[in-house]
């Protein structure tokens, strides 16, 4: 029986930063206003660059830190919903990008939750048997897609990209997963809709910027994705008590506070780094492990149990429970 385990983690982020205080500069806003309502206070920006650039540095980390060559590689997966182009998928580029001659490269759009859609397809690829090690990686360049001019959106996003290497295993590792869509609702947070252009019909209007109904998104953060999180951990016969961290999406501080008193656990166990990144869409989980990773609060290889859950456009929610 074949089994998969995360076996490297990395995150890359650009280097400009932009403050709320740069923000209130271009519009109407502050400082206080955004921090009080999301707990943001910087993002970085990309200003040169596009979303395969970012991914393309966390896969070259991969690569470093596990001591592999790219033609080791079996697959690489990018999650995202700001591609360099649909034709070739950003995949395709990093694969290019870091020589990975043997691999097959695709791209999953599922938006916040992209990263987890991603992991548990590659985890089943592994468990197949039939490949051995791919790249899974989250990112984005959300800055192409947002209205500047729209404080309700604007304030909230940022880039960036994470990702972790996969490999063969011959322990479990990935214990449970629940992954969940309801395209009835997924009007409540979109973007890059591409209107008609038939030369026999009247064209239809593009509207590329992301648009978002902020109540109904954190109502379904809070009522839909907690419960699939308690049911999750039911099904595995795990409390909320015996998970080491919580691995949540990182939209918004409010969020994940009224999260944790409805799990019923520490604060300590749901870690965040949306303060200093925004909210960066698939690429949000992924650097915040490589973070947790980094400052010692998980360790690969201790057995350490996690709640990975991404949540967002589609709508669409996925939770991994796994060891580390």
């Amino acid at each position: 029986m074949s089994y998969a385990k995360i076996s490297q983690v990395a995150h890359y982020v650009p280097d400009q930063v932009i403050t709320n205080n740069d923000l209130a500069q271009i519009m109407d806003t502050s400082d206080e206003w955004i921090a009080s309502r999301t707990g943001i206070r910087e993002r970085r920006i990309s200003q040169s660059q596009q979303t395969s650039d970012l991914a393309t540095e966390v896969a070259k980390q991969l690569l470093i830190k596990s001591h592999l060559g790219a033609e080791e590689l079996d697959f690489i997966l990018v999650a995202t919903i700001t591609p360099d182009s649909m034709m070739p998928s950003t995949a395709a580029r990093v694969q290019a990008n870091i020589g990975a001659s043997r691999s097959f490269a695709f791209d999953i759009t599922a938006a916040c939750s992209g990263f987890i859609f991603a992991l548990s397809t590659a985890e089943k690829m592994i468990s197949s048997g039939v490949y051995k090690r791919g790249l899974v990686i989250g990112a984005e360049v959300l800055s192409k897609v947002i209205d500047w001019q729209d404080r309700r959106t604007a304030v909230l996003f940022g880039d960036g990209a994470g990702g972790v290497l996969i490999e063969a295993s011959d322990q479990k590792h990935f214990l449970l997963e629940s992954l969940q869509t309801d395209g009835g609702r997924g009007q409540a947070l979109t973007s890059s809709y591409q209107g008609l252009a038939s030369p026999f019909s009247a064209k239809e209007d593009s509207h590329l910027s992301i648009e978002m109904d902020g109540r109904a998104v954190f109502e379904f953060a809070i009522r839909d994705v907690v419960a699939t999180i308690k049911k999750t951990l039911s099904d595995a016969d795990f409390t909320a008590g015996e998970i080491d961290y919580f691995l949540l999406h990182q939209a918004n501080n409010r969020m994940l506070e009224k999260m944790v008193r409805k799990l019923c656990v520490d604060r300590e166990k749901l870690p965040a780094n949306m303060m200093w990144y925004g909210n960066t869409s698939a690429a949000s989980v992924p650097i915040l492990l490589s973070e947790c990773i980094a400052e010692g609060k998980i360790t690969l290889g201790s057995g350490q149990k996690l709640l990975l859950a991404g949540f967002g456009g589609g709508l669409t929610w996925g939770i991994l429970l796994l060891t580390i």
